[in-house]
This record gives C-alpha cells, structure tokens and sequence, in this order.
C-alpha cells in the first residue's frame, strides 16, 4: 500500500475556495445526507455530542460594517444582481389551480430558524401535499440501511484509506479536527473525504441539539405533515443524492477537506452569518459574502466551483423542479427545499415561472 500524499502538487490541482466549501456544507449539503451525516457522528460520538447546545458565532457582516463598510457594499451590490435573491417564502400560481407555496430552508436545529416566517406555518398546514427534497429523511434507519448498499459512494472500497491519500501535515489537522468531534481518526479513516469534511465543518452545538432530539427545519415541517395525516413527497432519493457528490472529481472532495480543515473556529461564524442573512431572507448575499470572508486560494481555479455548482446545485434545480411540476399542477402544494436552490437564473422561482406559474414572494 502506498503511503505517499494523494497530491504531490496541489498546485497542479483544480482548488476550490473556502467559500465552495462553505456553500456546499452549510446550504447546499443534499438533505438526506446531512440526516445520515449526522446520525453516524452520534452513533460514533455520542457521549461528545450532547455537551453543549450553545453556538458562539458572530455574524462577520456586524463587523463588517464598522471596520470595511465599502467591502460590505460590494457584497450588497452583488447580491442585488442575483435573480430572485431576497425572500425565502413564495407564492405559486395560475388560474384554476389553488395557490400552492415553496419555502426556502436551512438544514439546521436552530430555534430562530424553526420558527418559519410569518405565514408558511399556516401554508403548510392548509396543504394538500408537503413536498421535501427527500422524504427518506423520516426514517433514518432505512437511510442507513441504504447507505450501507451502496459503500463505494461514501467510503474507500480499494483498500486504502484516509492515510493514504494526505500529507502528513493535513492529516494531522484531520485528526485534531476530529478529536474536537469526538471522533478518533481511526474510526472514520475509510470515509471519503466529503464525509469527514462535514465532520470537522458542522458546529459541535448543532451536533448536540440533534442528540438532544431536535430536528431540523425541513425534518420538523415533514414530521407535522405526518402528525396531520398530510402525504409527503420526496423530489429526490438518497442514491440521488450520493452519486451527486460522488460525480465530483474526487481531487475536489479532498482539496475541500483542507480547505476545511484551515477553516478552524471561522465555521461557526460564517453559520452565524448564513443563517442571519436567512432571517433576513437575503439570500443572494449568501455567496458574496462567502467569497469576501473566505477568498479563493492563490493557486484556486474557478472550474472547481463551476463542477460544484453544475453537479449539486443546477443539476438538482432542475430535478427537483420537474418533479415539483406533477404536485404544482394540482395546486395547494407546500414545497420545501434549501434555500439556496431559490435565487438565480436557474433557481426554482424561475424555473417555475418557466413552467407558466406565476411566481410571487410574500411578506417584505
């Protein structure tokens, strides 16, 4: 077995951003993968996971303003160019049809996200169907056991492992990345380097309110939709899912996990920060402002974020709207996806308008 690093030249490789990095595990991390992401740090960890429910972070923009407001005006001017980027709840219709409802989500526990803003709760009841990204996140040990069919797309079936493919400088920062989960290297060296990305990136209280037993947003809105007798749909599956990430180069994957990994303490501020620009339903300050805190590397290549965004965001629009379609065309859908599947030109709101729908953001 070879024990060289996996890249002798990082140079020579398509190098993500932090910012992609970023993007990925904190918007646009398929759903179900984070519930079983999750569920295996606490099966792994469970004694660590449940010590603190108290996040730390400070949103970056408060400072922002203070010490760089022309950086912060650049951020907002950037953001205005983004098609769709303020609001997270929206309207859908076309005559003859019932109103249905689409409702950007953040995949996390926090309590000022579950609150939903002002009317989706209401929506969500009133509705006929509840449409998640997937509705597998219900039952997580059929997840697992699914995940468990499919090991090649989430660990090493090749005989190496972790400690093969990193110097030993990076593995050393893995391992005490780690060791701040709980989690002993030995015991996830065979997992690919996407999982244990999101292993060092999720904030140890988001980790400990799921072992308290909160659920995150998109988790809570399917759960009451079945405490209601209401049908869920699920617009993608879990294999979906993992091939998305498993189409990747894998060079990305692994440069990501550095990238990562040089994050440190910064994770739960940047958190903060996304989830107060949620709040605030700006949405399409969220890249910009990932770009300005976490700027790409000198030797980063843009065709690296280009794949990311292609693969599992653009790629997934245009799924999940498809199979929104057959629900829409019914009326009085609730749909719940990330947030950042919302803004762009090839976003959900204007590839529903696209399918004749009008489309409408309510509340200011």
């Amino acid at each position: 077995m070879s024990t060289q690093p996996f890249f002798p030249s990082r140079t020579r490789l398509p190098r993500p951003s932090a910012a992609d990095v970023l993007v990925w595990l904190a918007g646009a991390l398929p759903l179900l993968l984070l519930v079983v992401l999750v569920s295996t740090l606490l099966a792994l960890s469970p004694a660590h996971a449940a010590t603190d429910t108290t996040c730390n972070g400070q949103n970056l923009l408060v400072a922002m303003e203070k010490e760089q407001p022309a950086e912060l005006q650049k951020i907002r001017d950037e953001a205005a160019k983004v098609p769709n980027g303020s609001g997270i709840f929206w309207k859908i219709e076309k005559p003859g049809l019932a109103p249905s409802w689409l409702l950007g989500t953040m995949h996390v526990t926090d309590p000022r996200v579950l609150t939903m803003p002002s009317g989706a709760r209401d929506a969500a009841a009133a509705a006929d169907v509840v449409v998640i990204e997937s509705d597998e996140i219900l039952d997580e040990q059929k997840a697992g056991a699914t995940l468990l069919m499919h090991p090649e797309l989430t660990m090493f079936t090749d005989g190496t492992s972790i400690k093969d493919h990193l110097g030993a400088e990076d593995l050393k920062a893995l391992e005490t990345g780690l060791k701040e989960r709980g989690l002993a290297l030995a015991a996830v060296s065979r997992m690919k380097p996407w999982i244990l990305a999101s292993f060092v990136a999720l904030p140890a209280c988001e980790m400990s309110r799921k072992a308290g037993g909160a659920s995150f947003l998109d988790k809570q809105i399917a759960e009451d939709a079945v405490k209601a007798g209401k049908p869920i749909a699920g617009l993608e599956t879990m294999v979906e899912q993992l091939q998305a990430m498993a189409d990747l180069p894998v060079d990305f994957h692994f440069q990501a996990l550095i990238e990562t990994i040089a994050l440190g303490d910064k994770m739960e501020d940047v958190i903060e920060t996304m989830t107060e620009l949620y709040l605030s339903g700006e949405i399409g300050m969220t890249m910009p402002m990932l770009k300005a805190v976490a700027p790409t590397p000198e030797d980063g290549d843009e065709s690296a974020y280009a794949a990311f965004e292609n693969r599992i965001v653009r790629d997934r629009n245009l799924l999940m709207a498809k199979g929104s379609s057959p629900h829409l065309e019914k009326g009085n859908a609730f749909i719940a996806v990330g947030a950042l599947h919302l803004p762009g030109e090839e976003g959900l709101v204007e590839l529903f308008r696209k399918q004749g729908f009008t489309v409408t953001r309510v509340g200011s």
